[in-house]
């Protein structure tokens, strides 16, 4: 039987923002290269399907298309991600945005 010296439940977190951007999927390779300038070391992009009051995104051609962007980062990179993103896309693009504050085990990598 393995002994594990580091419990999962005592390993300390580390706090950072989780930013979720979902966005029209034309603006998906701008939007991560803009991203990364402004700060943001790693992301994860996932096709999706959504809704609103302006009807469903389905996906069903490619200019439907909706990407979900997750970047976990320090406060002050995802705040200077959203500001950029309001901005620059919000006004002429589908776009919604939240966060939440995250624990994170290994943050070197965010």
């Amino acid at each position: 039987m393995r002994t594990d010296p580091d419990p999962p439940n005592t390993r300390p977190t580390h706090a950072m923002r989780l930013l979720v951007i979902v966005a029209e999927g034309a603006i998906e390779r701008p939007l991560l290269e803009q991203a990364r300038e402004l700060g943001a070391i790693s992301y994860t992009v996932a096709d999706v399907r959504s809704g609103g009051e302006g009807g469903p995104r389905e996906a069903t051609w490619e200019a439907d298309r909706s990407v979900e962007i997750k970047i976990v980062c320090p406060e002050t990179v995802a705040d200077r991600i959203a500001e950029h993103v309001l901005a620059r896309y919000a006004r002429h693009y589908w776009v919604r945005m939240f966060v939440a504050d995250v624990g994170v085990f290994r943050p070197e990598r965010f």
